[in-house]
């Protein structure tokens, strides 16, 4: 088969996926993950019949496909961020933004996320799991580095907290300050169940696409 053709398959293919997905995050947001249907999510994304099927096996595994796909962002953001940061402080500012634009730009995807995950299977919900560890691991290792007094147990909890707190926003329609103002309020949020001074000053974004290796680093 003409190589033209197969690649322009397989764009149409990934773009109807991320219709598949959008739909779907907008309707569970909308009415919860039981009351929507496979057919509601294919009318609204104009996949319509048993077309959607070949795109995902189960409504289980969409959602599955969706929170994953929420995961593997935030933790190559996650390594990006460390890799190309001056130093500790600035690479857990970094993070802290990064979750931060996460419940602000998505609302919607972060509340899914938020009160649905309980809904994969045990497969699904292991898998998940251990992306989510290595995402947490980052911020325990440079909490860590920046609090080396304090015990790992401890570490975990903070982070936990750290997140936690930043997420609390999601239950909240409308806080009555201007976007600005309150994501600045939510990384100075971060910090503090951190223990970690918010810098004064504004950090730096970092390139999140895959990087040449900094000088000096070994190659594998």
């Amino acid at each position: 088969m003409n190589k033209v053709v197969v690649a322009g398959r397989t764009r149409v293919g990934g773009e109807r996926r991320e219709r598949i997905l959008a739909s779907a995050t907008e309707l569970i947001a909308e009415r919860g993950y039981h009351a929507v249907s496979m057919a509601d999510i294919g009318v609204a994304s104009g996949v319509v019949g048993p077309a959607i099927y070949r795109h995902f096996n189960s409504k289980s595994d969409l959602l599955a496909a969706l929170f994953e796909r929420v995961v593997d962002k935030l933790l190559k953001r996650a390594t990006a961020i460390v890799e190309q940061s001056r130093d500790e402080a600035e690479a857990l500012t970094l993070l802290v933004s990064d979750q931060v634009a996460l419940v602000m730009d998505q609302r919607e995807l972060a509340m899914v996320y938020y009160r649905e995950v309980h809904n994969l299977s045990d497969q699904h919900q292991s898998r998940l799991r251990r992306k989510q560890r290595l995402y947490l691991e980052e911020w325990v290792h440079l909490v860590g580095e920046l609090r080396p007094a304090v015990d790992e147990i401890e570490l975990r909890a903070m982070v936990h907290g750290a997140i936690g707190a930043i997420q609390s926003i999601l239950h909240y329609r409308g806080t009555g300050l201007a976007p600005e103002q309150t994501s600045a309020l939510l990384v100075a949020m971060g910090h503090a169940v951190l223990g970690v001074p918010a810098p004064s000053h504004q950090v730096r974004g970092v390139n999140t696409e895959p990087s040449c290796p900094r000088p000096g680093t070994p190659q594998h």
